[in-house]
């Protein structure tokens, strides 16, 4: 069986690993004596769509590249909600990939049935999450405010060498 892995984490900082999902995954792989073909690693939020190996590895889906895509969880391949979740499973299936779940034994799309259900629960729930995360750091930027903290980030001296060639400084110093 040819296999894919898709890892994300949200924060290209340095605080996020995404080795954290791909080690195991590797080894889940190999449990499942399967060949791994590729592993498409993004950095960047799964509440967008444009993440640049999550399109290669659904366009590489399409072409038949592998049989089945290792995900840690469904929150790391998708946070978009239900609909383009299903979406994107729905395209996968159309072109004969199924995707199984690390961490959610019941997420396996070569099973019919109640793995479609839990399905459908289980992207409202990322999405819910989703939703939880932005609430959380809106509160807590509006209470830093509060507190007078200065929000925002510093300038750097590469910073403002760049606003001052885009005429962005120019402005302020008459």
């Amino acid at each position: 069986m040819r296999i894919a892995i898709y890892g994300r984490v949200s924060k290209d900082d340095g605080t996020q690993d995404p080795s954290n999902q791909l080690v195991p995954l590797r080894d889940y792989a190999k449990a499942l004596n399967g060949e791994i073909i590729g592993e498409y690693i993004d950095l960047a939020s799964g509440a967008k769509s444009d993440r640049e190996n999550f399109i290669r590895m659904l366009d590489d889906a399409d072409r038949r590249k592998f049989d089945l895509i290792l995900v840690w969880s469904l929150d790391r391949m998708s946070r978009e909600g239900i609909s383009n979740t299903l979406g994107y499973i729905d395209r996968l299936n159309r072109a004969g990939v199924a995707l199984k779940s690390l961490q959610e034994s019941w997420l396996d799309t070569r099973d019919e049935g109640l793995g479609k259900l839990m399905l459908a629960i289980f992207s409202w729930v990322a999405d819910q999450e989703r939703k939880r995360i932005i609430e959380r750091t809106k509160a807590g930027l509006a209470r830093a405010k509060a507190n007078g903290v200065k929000l925002g980030r510093r300038l750097g001296s590469k910073d403002k060498k760049r606003r001052v060639r885009s005429g962005y400084i120019k402005r302020w110093r008459k």
